[in-house]
């Protein structure tokens, strides 16, 4: 599903214009990016948490081709992960 197809499905579901749908979905996921931004997280009971973690760098040495024994690294940096919560893991796991 894209997001697109999120927003008609909300409107068609809540009935919602799909105007007033896609107002809803874009302020929800950009209070979540903008709360996890700043290193708190967000826990919505039963579907999951977002969060921001530490990735530390890394380096290594290039093993094949033109450019082999060359050294490489990677820098320190933050990514947003996402959890399931058990309600989101029960319902994916019905067959």
């Amino acid at each position: 599903m894209n997001k697109q197809e999120l927003i008609n499905t909300v409107a068609l579901k809540g009935e919602y214009t799909k105007k007033d749908a896609e107002k809803a979905i874009e302020t929800i996921f950009g209070v979540i990016e903008d709360t996890v931004a700043t290193g708190e997280k967000v826990k919505i009971i039963g579907h999951g948490t977002y969060e921001k973690k530490f990735v530390k760098g890394t380096s290594g040495k290039i093993q094949f081709g033109d450019r082999k024994g060359e050294t490489w690294t990677t820098q320190d940096s933050y990514k947003p992960t996402f959890s399931a919560g058990s309600n989101f893991v029960n319902k994916v796991n019905v067959q």
